[in-house]
Formats: C-alpha cells, structure tokens, sequence
C-alpha cells in the first residue's frame, strides 16, 4: 500500500551526496502546477477587476453550479446558522478558539525600543494590517476550523475590518457551508461573501461593489486559489502559496505501530495528493505499521482517497540507519507537519530546524493541532518550511521603524552621513544633513 525508500548503508558506504537533493528526489511531492494553473485563473482575475461584481456571479455559477444574486451572506442566515449548530459542535468550536486565541495573545509582541547614541532613539512600532480577506475552502470537506484559526489570530493582532469569503453551496441554496458561517458569527465576522476560487481572491484584490479591496489575504485553498494568490501577490499581500498537505513521522521501536498507521491515515485522508511519510531505522516497526494499514484504511470513510495517497510518489517509508540520519532526513524533508515519536522525542525536536509545526510524543498526533491544541494549523507545505512560518500574529502585523533624533545626537553622526553618500555619489544626501549645521559649511 505504501512503498518503501532505503537509505541505509549510504553514508556508511562512502558515498557523498546532497541530502535535501535525495530526499526530494527520493519522496517527491505530489505534481502542484501553479505555473500552469496561472494560465486559468489570469484571465479570471483580470475580467473580476475589470467586471467586479457581475465576472464573480458568473464565475461562481459555471464552478460552483449555482447563481447567487447576492454573494453578501444575509445577517440572518449567520444567526441561523449558529442556532442550529450542534451545541457539543458549538462547545467543541469554543474551546478550539479559547485555545487560540491564548496562545495568539502571547504571541503579541510589544514595541522595542532602542537608543544606538545618546539622544538618538529608533523605535520598531507593530502595527496591524487595516483590512484582510481571509479564504475558507468548501471543496471535499467544509473546513470550518479554518475561520478560526484564520480570524483568531487577526482579531487578537487587531485588525479593524475583517471579510471572510468561502465558495456557495448549491445543496445550501448558495450560501458556504452552514457550519463555516457558525463558526463566523461564533466570532463575529459580519462581513461574508459566498464566493470562493480565483474569483474570490481577485474580488477581495481589487474590491467589488459592496466590498472594499483589502490588504492581506489569508488562507489555503486548491491549487486555482494558490494560483491567484500567486498573481495577485504586490497587489495584495499574501499568507503563503500552500500545497497539498503532508505529514512525517520519525519513530523509532517504541512507537505505537497502530499510532503511526491512524496519523498517516488521518493526513491521506485530505486529499489523492496528500503526503504520508514515516522515516524510522526499525523493520520490525515497518512491518507492523504496514499491517496496522491493511487493517486501518479499508474502515476509514474515504478509503479510496487514502488509498491513492499512500500510493503516490509522494508517499513512502524510508529506513534509514539510525535516528541520527532519520533525524537528518526529516529536517531536509522539511514538513508541514512533522510528529516525532521516539523514545527521547522532546530533546530530538530541539534539532529540527525546518519544519511547519512538531508534534512530540505519541499523546501530540497531527489532529490534535489541526483542532484544539491552541496551535495554528495553516502552516508551510512543499518544504518551505525551510523559509516560511506558519500564520500567526505576525502573519497580521507590520513592523514600522519611527526615528527620533536630538539636534545633538544628529551631528555627532553628520560626519559619518556626509561620507558615506559621498562615497556612493549621492552628495545631495550628505547635504540634507549639512543643511542643518549652516555654522560648519
């Protein structure tokens, strides 16, 4: 069901190669054309600038197979909607953003003060950002626990004017999901748009009628969404490009072989292009988890699905020589999520550098993080966890540098200003600093 990859021997063999390079050739990611997809979606986002309003309604009815005169979500149906919530739902919803949202509130960062001269102060002010488009899929599953863990954050940085778009469901009369727009109105999102794909993201770019252009738009969604987010990108700003999702395991012989199967399940259960990785220097461990599949994967709901992920190129078990290289391996591989199950897993976290977010122990599986850890879960795929964050706080706020100089403090350093604009040509800035000392010239 699932293929195997073996790296023993190699290093101990003599044999020099580039880690990152082998991995990525030995467990390549699932084919993710955003290049290609950049054909489709430029032509959609140019007729949304150019049309608003009107390019969205069509686009929405020839992909999502139903017309929505008003893409503005009615107050009413975000009061229905919560109403008719299931209230253990309702209860589990709240306690997922109460986590959150206190791991977000400690995330805040003050302002940082600081004085290189006396008299001379820089202060790095964090600002939010004034408005923001967060994007909610409706695709194989309604991922409502996406507002939450889009707009907590936001709300916690203080972003002002929050807008939410998710695509219609023609089963729901063309509105999102009736759980996503709970989950809205749990938080008090009012402004929801049922619109969703490229169109959606070109409408929060550019504005519409009755929807301002906003600053940042966050959120994963399938591979036309990465695509107009890619396009988009210096009109807007952008969380990230995510890919299809992905998991690594590192474990070793005191692994629960029945963990290990259910959590490389539970992230093939995603999607046909979902990643599931399991790097342990342990046969015995292998042998175990491949039976737990054969047992696990034909009770799952979505067999089929899970099926072909953990037949795709995308996913193996690699067997490496010892926790060391497995170690090696993950932190090359650099995964979205990364669970390490190993008898001394606290301190071999402390050595990964590159991964979205590390899961340590087998009481901290992947599941746990996508719902109610307190964690967020919209995290860097296709290895760019080796550049890139999760979202967080941050993700919503800017840095902004506000100097404050003393007449004195100015010309202790004028000397230095004046010579290094005149060392690269630019003498009118050395002025704007001699200008200020008439008595010197």
């Amino acid at each position: 069901m699932i293929r195997r990859v073996d790296l023993r021997g190699r290093v101990a063999a003599g044999e020099v190669f580039d880690l990152q390079a082998e991995v990525n050739a030995l467990v390549p990611r699932a084919v993710f054309d955003v290049e290609k997809a950049l054909d489709v979606v430029r032509p959609i986002c140019l007729d949304v600038r150019h049309r608003g309003l009107e390019a969205i309604r069509e686009y929405g009815e020839k992909f999502d197979h139903v017309r929505v005169e008003d893409i503005r979500v009615p107050a009413e149906a975000l009061k229905t909607a919560l109403e008719e919530l299931d209230p253990e739902v309702r209860s589990a919803f709240e306690e997922s953003i109460r986590r959150v949202r206190e791991v977000s509130q400690d995330e805040l960062t003050a302002d940082i003060a600081s004085e290189p001269a006396p008299g001379g102060r820089v202060t790095q002010r964090f600002v939010p950002v004034q408005r923001v488009g967060l994007y909610v899929p409706g695709g194989r599953a309604p991922l409502a626990s996406s507002v939450l863990m889009n707009v907590v954050p936001a709300q916690v940085a203080g972003v002002p004017s929050l807008a939410v778009a998710s695509p219609p469901q023609k089963e729901f009369g063309g509105l999102p999901h009736p759980t996503v727009l709970a989950v809205c109105a749990l938080l008090g999102i009012e402004e929801v748009y049922a619109m969703g794909g490229a169109q959606a993201i070109a409408g929060f770019a550019y504005g519409f009628d009755g929807c301002k252009k906003v600053n940042l738009i966050t959120g994963p969604g399938n591979i036309y969404v990465v695509a107009a987010k890619r396009f988009l990108l210096g009109e807007v700003g952008i969380d990230s490009e995510a890919g299809p999702t992905e998991i690594a395991v590192l474990a070793d012989d005191s692994a629960d072989p029945k963990h290990v199967a259910a959590d490389l399940i539970s992230q093939a259960e995603h999607d046909p292009m979902a990643a599931s990785v399991l790097v342990t220097p342990s046969e015995s461990l292998v042998a175990t988890v491949e039976t737990e599949l054969l047992i696990q994967v034909p009770k799952t709901k979505h067999q089929d699905r899970v099926t072909e992920a953990l037949k795709g190129q995308q996913s193996a078990v690699v067997l490496v020589d010892d926790l060391d290289q497995g170690t090696a391996v993950v932190d090359a591989y650099a995964a979205e999520h990364l669970e390490i199950q190993t008898v001394d897993a606290e301190e071999r976290a402390g050595l990964i550098t590159n991964a979205g977010a590390i899961f340590v122990g087998s009481w901290s599986p992947v599941s746990l993080g996508d719902y109610c850890a307190g964690s967020n879960h919209v995290l860097p795929t296709a290895g760019c966890a080796c550049h890139s964050s999760g979202l967080s706080v941050r993700s919503f706020l800017k840095a902004v540098h506000v100097i404050n100089y003393s007449r004195d403090a100015l010309h202790d350093v004028a000397g230095h200003v004046v010579r290094l604009a005149h060392a690269e040509d630019l003498p009118a800035h050395g002025a704007a600093v001699s200008v200020r000392f008439p008595e010197e010239r």
